[in-house]
């Protein structure tokens, strides 16, 4: 495992409006729900540690805490940046964060912020752990 702290990771996307709070079940207004930008968030994670792990070991998302401040609408431009905080054992601590572009072009930094905590896991043993009636041993 080769990571270290400052990585950095960054994931985008363009709202629609199978992102929104209505599509997602998460409130009723149609701008981006704070699931998808979590999400988004943790794509972000995903990128900064990309080719940094053994091909037998993945990451998976263990501790989430976002502050979602900002509205979003349909047709901005959102981007989620992801920076490794601290490296502990197999745990990894990002700070993350999100920003918009407005109609004008000017981005809008702080939409979302927050921390996500990822454990570093043997894959195939992950995946083994969770199948339906199969037995740990």
């Amino acid at each position: 495992m080769d990571v270290h702290v400052g990585m950095t990771g960054v994931a985008s996307m363009v709202v629609t409006s199978a992102d929104t709070a209505i599509a997602l079940g998460s409130g009723d207004v149609a701008v981006l729900a704070t699931p998808r930008v979590i999400a988004l968030m943790e794509q972000a994670t995903c990128e900064a540690l990309r080719g940094s792990l053994e091909d037998s070991r993945t990451s998976v998302g263990t501790e989430v805490s976002v502050s979602h401040r900002i509205p979003t609408p349909v047709g901005s431009q959102v981007t989620a940046r992801a920076r490794v905080h601290s490296v502990e054992d197999r745990v990894i601590r990002f700070e993350v964060g999100a920003a918009h572009e407005t109609a004008s072009g000017e981005w809008v930094e702080d939409v979302a912020t927050g921390t996500i905590a990822r454990v570093v896991v043997n894959r195939d043993r992950f995946g083994a752990a969770s199948l339906p009636g199969e037995e740990s041993g």
